[in-house]
């Protein structure tokens, strides 16, 4: 039996989001849970680039985590739904011991830095620039939606964590 990979319900213009039913495809909501698929995609891309085993290891953890995060958005009229996996402060808190690790490898920052540099390098700094992008979504959708204080931390440390990992791999 085929599987059948689309459903046709968003032909309307409208998608389905955890319980609230049916929203335009246009909400504030679904551009932060899209800019964070595709951060995610192209975090997916760099990793590719990525020769560290340290940083390979946290860019899969921060893919994961940002499956969880797209969900948690998902789900804001439906707090029950997926409340054992949700952004919490721990996972900031790793994203700032990543940042040290990489960070206490590299000399100084004495000028800014232009994006760049190596292919893994260039990649990161792109995915960067989409964190940031989504970043932007989240705190612009959680005017309206209910969406965690968390998760407006977690997609600005990971900005940071991303400009670190590009300087790391170029180094």
């Amino acid at each position: 039996m085929a599987t059948k990979y689309f459903t046709g319900n968003g032909d309307s213009g409208n998608t389905t989001v955890i319980g609230s039913g049916s929203i335009p495809k246009s909400s504030k909501l679904v551009y932060a849970i899209g800019d964070i698929d595709e951060l995610n995609s192209y975090i997916g891309l760099a990793s590719f680039y990525v020769v560290d085993e340290f940083l390979r290891g946290e860019l899969k953890a921060i893919q994961n985590d940002l499956f969880m995060l797209g969900a948690e958005l998902a789900s804001t009229f439906n707090s029950s739904v997926h409340s054992a996996q949700k952004v919490d402060a721990s996972r900031v808190k790793r994203l700032e011991e990543g940042i040290k690790i990489m960070g206490d490898r590299l000399p100084e920052l004495k000028a800014f830095v232009i994006p760049g540099g190596s292919e893994a390098a260039a990649h990161l700094h792109v995915a960067r620039a989409i964190a940031r992008r989504a970043e932007r979504s989240i705190v612009d959708a959680s005017v309206e939606y209910p969406i965690g204080k968390e998760v407006i931390s977690y997609a600005n440390r990971l900005s940071s964590f991303l400009f670190v990992a590009a300087l790391y791999v170029h180094k």
